[in-house]
């Protein structure tokens, strides 16, 4: 699990995630130089530890290097969520607690992702007319994440 990245750690990779080609030094630096004042050499050493943690990968380019991101920043936001979730002694209600914080575009967001990540096979079954959606347990059974403090309201509000 990646360690969550510092404050510059994460304003360099965000640049380097949105343009999604190998970069140098200098470009980053001169577009961090937009918000705030840094040197060269602390971009550098970011970029060298970034590439020391495994985030970067690198290719020499005469005197300098080209920085290149080995996964996305959808992948490491997955992973940071995964590790929280994974933290949890009830990963069912922290999922229920986490759903209740969420949007209604978030919400719309996640159900796109679950139809994607099912496949068309298991939407077809999931989406079938006159079924409700989330029916995972039968009627009179309590679902796993419900907890009696909160069995109103499963995401505790």
């Amino acid at each position: 699990m990646p360690r969550p990245l510092g404050e510059l750690e994460d304003a360099v990779m965000t640049r380097v995630w949105k343009w999604n080609r190998p970069v140098t030094v200098r470009e980053v630096l001169e577009d961090l130089q937009q918000e705030r004042s840094i040197a060269y050499t602390t971009v550098m050493t970011v970029l060298d530890n970034l590439h020391q943690k495994g985030w970067v990968r690198r290719e020499a380019e005469g005197r300098a290097y080209r920085y290149e991101a080995v996964s996305t920043r959808a992948a490491y936001a997955a992973a940071l969520m995964n590790e929280a979730w994974s933290q949890s002694d009830n990963p069912a209600a922290a999922l229920v607690a986490f759903f209740g914080m969420m949007s209604e575009e978030q919400r719309l967001a996640l159900r796109d992702a679950v139809r994607i990540a099912q496949g068309p096979e298991q939407a077809e079954q999931v989406e079938q007319p006159g079924q409700p959606e989330a029916a995972e347990h039968t009627a009179g059974e309590k679902p796993a994440y419900e907890n009696p403090a909160s069995a109103e309201d499963p995401t505790g509000r």
